[in-house]
Order: C-alpha cells, then sequence, then structure tokens
C-alpha cells in the first residue's frame, strides 16, 4: 500500500524506519579513524582485543582479534522484556536459556517490585558497539536467509581497522536489507522463521523480530555518535 509515494504497509515503515537510519549512520560515521574506533574514554572499557589480552571471561571471535563480553546477566533496562516473554507464554527455563543466565535470577527479575536498580554495564568503544550490530546482524542474516548451521560466534572477523569494519558491516547490511526486503506477508506473520539462537527469535513472528532489529540498529548507532562527540571534544578541547 501507497500513499502519494510512501509505502504504508507493515513492511513499507519498517524498512523507511530502517534506512532512514542507516542514512543518518553513514553521515555520522564517515572519517572515523582508528584512534577513535578503538578509543577508551573510562577505564575497564569494552572493546575489541587481541586473543590472550581480552579484559572479559567470555570475549569471543574466529580470527587474532575478540570481542569482549563479561559474565551473562540481564541488565535492569531488560526486566521489562523478560516480564513481557513470561506474559507471553515463555516458561522460566525457556527465558533463562534465552539469556544465558540461571532459572534462579530470572525467577529474581520476575519477582522484582518496584523501580529496577540502576545498570552496572561497562562503557564499551565504538569498536564493541560496532562490533556487537556486526554480529548479531550477521547472525540474524544466517539463521534466517542463510543455512542455518553456523555458530554466529564465528561469523565475524573482528578487526582493528575501522575502515575495514566499517567495509564489512555495510556490504553486510546490503544483503540482509535486500532480503528482508523481498519477504512475503506470509514470512512476516510466520513464528520462528528466524531461528537466531541468541535472541527469542525461533519464538515470534518475523515481523516482531525486525521491529527489534531496527530498534538495535538505532540506539547502538545513537550510542556511537556519540561517542564521536565526546572523541571530538576530548581532542580539540586544550588541556
Amino acid at each position: 500500500m501507497e500513499t502519494e509515494g510512501v509505502r504504508t504497509d507493515r513492511l513499507g515503515l519498517l524498512l523507511s524506519q530502517f534506512d532512514q537510519a542507516r542514512e543518518m549512520a553513514q553521515v555520522r560515521l564517515t572519517g572515523l579513524g582508528d584512534e577513535e574506533y578503538l578509543w577508551e574514554p573510562t577505564p575497564d572499557c569494552w572493546s575489541i582485543r587481541r586473543r590472550g589480552e581480552a579484559a572479559t571471561p567470555r570475549a569471543f571471535g574466529p580470527g587474532e582479534w575478540v570481542l569482549d563480553l563479561g559474565k551473562a546477566d540481564i541488565p535492569a533496562s531488560e526486566y521489562a522484556e523478560v516480564a513481557r516473554q513470561a506474559a507471553g507464554g515463555m516458561t522460566v527455563a525457556k527465558i533463562a536459556d534465552d539469556w544465558s543466565v540461571s532459572v534462579e535470577r530470572v525467577e529474581q527479575i520476575l519477582a522484582h517490585i518496584g523501580t529496577p536498580e540502576p545498570d552496572t554495564t561497562p562503557i564499551t568503544t565504538i569498536a564493541w558497539r560496532l562490533g556487537h550490530l556486526h554480529f548479531h546482524f550477521a547472525g540474524g542474516w544466517e539463521w534466517t536467509f542463510g543455512e542455518r548451521r553456523q555458530e554466529p560466534k564465528t561469523l565475524v572477523d573482528f578487526t582493528p581497522s575501522a575502515a575495514v569494519a566499517l567495509e564489512r558491516f555495510w556490504a553486510l547490511i546490503d544483503r540482509w536489507r535486500d532480503d528482508v526486503a523481498a519477504l512475503t506477508d506470509e514470512q512476516l506473520d510466520m513464528v520462528g522463521f528466524s531461528q537466531y539462537p541468541y535472541a527469542s527469535d525461533p519464538d515470534d513472528p518475523y515481523i516482531a523480530v525486525l521491529s527489534g532489529t531496527n530498534l538495535e540498529f538505532i540506539h547502538h548507532m545513537a550510542e556511537i555518535a556519540l561517542l564521536r562527540d565526546l572523541w571530538r571534544a576530548s581532542v580539540t578541547t586544550p588541556r
């Protein structure tokens, strides 16, 4: 459906939202250099690091460089999502498996009353945020449009080069976007059309997965834009 050249169907709206977010992100990422890409604005940041130098216990990647990943937990910002999963019929055991935490941790969150405590997640570098997005889009594509067999944590060869990382990332985004644009209404409504194992994709209609994917892209790109602003301020402010 179109209104004066603008698509108003479900898929059209999500694609338009994504395309606008992508356009803004590409502008904001123009000129990203290696030093800024790897800049750690505070101590104890998460980033990409050489294998053997990772600062976290679950860092992963198939090559020389790995992406920091700490102990599995559910941040306070996701408590509402856990409640929605439970309300939607997911068992506590399935939610625990979905988040890679214990059943006891899920029960603790579901029993939480009042305002969630502040998150204590670490600050992450531009390299980490871009790598995180790349990893999830690569896994999402493989387990939706690909062969649905390759372990997502082996799909992205993380790199200390900003230019290489961006070239690889936008190529993946192009492929993912082309396949999404070809989806039918039946596929959008299909529960489990995506079998991506590190989210609730197998239990959700794909239209809901797409909505969440847009949100993931938008909020991480906004964080990257802010880090670029802070970097520019740090290198131009007299010390």
